[in-house]
């Protein structure tokens, strides 16, 4: 949520808790129980590495109120269907009962490979940048490649929920009214947003971009994505300025989008200062690594034209749905109104920053980038 780690929202796993989860020993029967060799300092949710025998696994929980089963069950469903496509992603776990995810009381379990590679940006804040630009060129060519991969998996959209993407209010023909019903569906939500200034601050900031940009996304097709692309999402062939992806894991926000969707959250997440904005006032754009990301995607998935025209139209908007969801998140689970006035901050201030001269300045190089 800032420079600084925050509180976890929940307990941390526990060696004695994986033994129900992992089962009591592992498959060799030599007796070892599971023990927790790392966690996870990222707040939202409990997740491990988990040594079980003579293997390590990574192992997440999470609250009924943030993931159910069935929504775990369709991300597993995705990741499988790139791994068989050939993408380095680890394969999703059976647990002690022979599932992908394993309910608890009020809590659900998935377990998955760790990811090859070097796991280079592990400690990195949320929105940090790529350490290179030979990372941005790789990390652009593997979205590239993943967006490939998943061109024929044919789930449906999961619907909105906590802490998930989708693209129904910026795709809305009146988006004022596709948000409003969304929050009308969540009452903690609506209760906190009657005391913020939220219909005029969307119809003032959201509402022009959203209109310029759902046009160009309803001519596109429609596919599933990644979601939350960015570097520590990622694994890395080493720690070089050369280095390649090794590894692409975290499909918790994957959700049938559009591709240039999923770009323009990569960009947005990695090549804007969006830390510095709450404490400064401002944000910087690096504008060689936007450059160098969007020619490693093209290298492998050259943008049709429609979608280069869409992208610059897209970067404004594209945190809206993420943002209500996580306003949600801080207003209905994990409880706390300094942190959903962090999220709103986030919904409404990062598009009102692509209004200022810097933001003005990243869509008119991208606009250009990919006009040229």
């Amino acid at each position: 949520m800032g420079h600084e780690l925050a509180e976890p929202d929940w307990l941390p796993l526990s060696d004695h808790e994986l033994r129900g989860v992992l089962g009591q020993s592992e498959p060799g029967g030599l007796g070892r129980q599971p023990v927790v060799t790392w966690r996870s300092p990222r707040p939202m949710s409990a997740a491990a590495l988990v040594r079980h025998g003579d293997a390590t696994v990574f192992v997440k929980r999470h609250h009924l109120s943030v993931r159910t089963p069935g929504q775990l069950a369709a991300e597993h469903a995705f990741a499988t269907h790139l791994r068989m496509r050939g993408l380095p992603v680890p394969a999703v776990l059976q647990l002690a009962e022979g599932q992908s995810v394993l309910r608890r009381g009020d809590f659900c379990y998935e377990a998955h490979q760790v990811a090859d590679g070097v796991d280079l940006y592990r400690d990195a804040v949320s929105w940090s940048p790529y350490a290179h630009l030979g990372h941005a060129y790789a990390a652009g060519a593997a979205l590239a490649r993943l967006h490939l991969a998943a061109a024929d998996f044919g789930l449906p959209a999961r619907p909105a929920a906590v802490l998930m993407n989708s693209c129904h209010v910026i795709a809305a023909a009146d988006p004022l009214d596709a948000a409003n019903r969304l929050v009308a569906a969540r009452p903690a939500l609506a209760a906190y947003l009657a005391r913020r200034r939220w219909p005029s601050d969307f119809e003032d900031v959201l509402t022009p971009p959203i209109r310029r940009a759902a046009p160009l996304l309803a001519a596109l097709r429609p596919q599933w994505a990644h979601g939350d692309w960015h570097p520590s999402n990622l694994t890395w062939t080493s720690a070089a300025p050369d280095a390649q992806v090794a590894g692409i894991f975290d499909f918790g926000l994957a959700n049938r989008t559009y591709p240039v969707h999923d770009l323009a959250l990569a960009l947005e997440r990695a090549v804007v200062s969006w830390l510095d904005l709450p404490e400064t006032g401002t944000a910087a754009a690096d504008l060689a690594a936007a450059a160098f990301f969007l020619d490693g995607y093209q290298t492998v998935r050259p943008l049709t034209g429609a979608e280069a025209v869409a992208l610059p139209l897209l970067l404004p908007i594209v945190h809206v749905e993420y943002a209500l969801s996580e306003a949600d998140y801080f207003t209905s689970v994990a409880v706390s109104t300094a942190r959903a006035d962090l999220a709103y901050e986030y919904l409404i201030g990062h598009a009102r920053w692509f209004g200022r001269p810097p933001g003005a300045a990243l869509l008119g190089f991208l606009a250009g980038h990919l006009g040229g």
